[in-house]
């Protein structure tokens, strides 16, 4: 969540439109990985994402 990471916010400063644009914000071009939404007393207190970037091997062509 924006400022939170940061301290400077509480999970109070939020409202549940704006939780859900961060979900969505997070989720949004993740190609491998995950997001982790963290609940305290049946509110969202931490949002994180973790991204992996893989990389595949060139395919083998017949005949090599």
């Amino acid at each position: 969540m924006n400022e939170s990471a940061t301290g400077t916010s509480s999970a109070s400063d939020f409202d549940d439109e704006e939780i859900q644009r961060e979900i969505m914000r997070a989720l949004r071009g993740l190609g491998y990985g995950s997001v982790e939404i963290l609940v305290h007393d049946s509110k969202v207190v931490q949002i994180e994402r973790k991204e992996k970037i893989r990389f595949q091997k060139p395919s083998l062509k017949k005949g090599r």
